[in-house]
């Protein structure tokens, strides 16, 4: 990149730069070397943003899991409308797949970024961790509401469907497939349930 050329974003170009990394060849290749050359940047450009590498690794959990929260915050209110499989699949599936599979792939090989992430954000925001807090609090209005079974736990249902996610993002791709199965699953773990709350 010639030298006086302004990059728009340049966190999140190296950001997606490390999604890309991550979804191509894995986490355990992941380097500064690795993301600046994929993101198409001189290495010194992460290090004018970041101190250290492990702080832009912080920085990009940090970064993805507010996304995440955001996503899913509006969920709870969908309470009484669509289908129940409906709406879970589509809150758990707002956020690309290609975030999904690396913030779940770099957190799986670097535990300690949750409590980075949490000293930022507050306890309860690593990962997926806003998914399933979001999926409990809807759960728990269509419950109310009559559209899921009295006797269901609706933590460890929300807790089954981070499962899902994280299972696909540690075996599976990103594309159509990904989707599919993730959507099928969460049709498996709702069946039953009745699309309409009872007269």
């Amino acid at each position: 990149m010639p030298r006086g050329v302004a990059i728009p974003e340049p966190r999140q170009q190296l950001f997606a730069a490390l999604e890309r990394v991550i979804v191509t060849v894995g986490p355990g290749r992941l380097t500064s070397r690795a993301v600046t050359r994929e993101a198409g940047v001189a290495t010194g450009l992460l290090y004018a943003h970041f101190a250290t590498f492990d702080n832009f690794l912080t920085g990009y959990a940090v970064d993805r899991a507010f996304q995440i929260a955001g996503e899913v915050a509006g969920l709870p209110q969908r309470a009484g409308s669509g289908t129940v499989a409906g709406n879970l699949s589509d809150a758990a599936l707002a956020t690309p797949l290609d975030t999904l599979l690396a913030l779940t792939r770099l957190m799986a090989i670097r535990p300690e970024l949750a409590a980075n992430v949490e000293a930022v954000l507050g306890n309860g925001t690593a990962g997926l961790q806003a998914v399933e807090r979001a999926a409990t609090g809807y759960l728990t209005a269509e419950q109310q509401l009559g559209r899921v079974p009295a006797g269901t736990d609706t933590e460890a249902l929300a807790m089954a469907v981070v499962g899902v996610l994280h299972h696909v993002a540690l075996t599976g791709g990103t594309g159509s497939a990904a989707d599919a199965r993730i959507r099928r699953a969460i049709d498996a773990l709702t069946d039953g349930f009745p699309a309409a709350a009872p007269s």
